[in-house]
């Protein structure tokens, strides 16, 4: 089950960055990461949801293995 995890973030990560490439690539017509970033940041509720998504992520990622909160 790990390794489908895995492979299912490494090709959301792998699309994003083809996104990007791509957008990047046509110009102005086609939005990149930082333009969905920045519309998603514009009201408040979106900065407090990004906010706890990335507190989210880090607890997920660095803080829930470590051997000194067992």
């Amino acid at each position: 089950m790990r390794q489908v995890a895995v492979v299912g973030w490494l090709l959301i990560v792998c699309l994003m960055f083809v996104w990007q490439g791509v957008g990047l690539a046509r110009g102005p017509e086609w939005p990149v990461m930082s333009d969905f970033l920045r519309a998603f940041m514009r009201p408040a509720i979106g900065r407090f949801f990004l906010f706890g998504a990335w507190l989210w992520i880090g607890w997920h990622l660095f803080v829930r293995d470590w051997q000194l909160l067992r």
